[in-house]
């Protein structure tokens, strides 16, 4: 049996900056300036809607 998964990357960036701000709370604005730089450049660049795992 096949299984299809369709896996978008904003989803498991957020899940993995949640557990690392629960573990470590300091990290907080490291990691908010990281995820807004990632998503700043994905959108210039076109592919903010595009990045799916087939």
């Amino acid at each position: 049996m096949a299984l299809n998964m369709n896996l978008s990357i904003a989803p498991l960036v957020a899940l993995l900056a949640g557990i690392l701000i629960l573990v470590m709370p300091r990290l907080l604005n490291y990691i908010v300036a990281i995820y807004l730089i990632i998503i700043g450049l994905l959108g210039l660049f076109g592919g903010a809607g595009s990045m799916h795992f087939h």
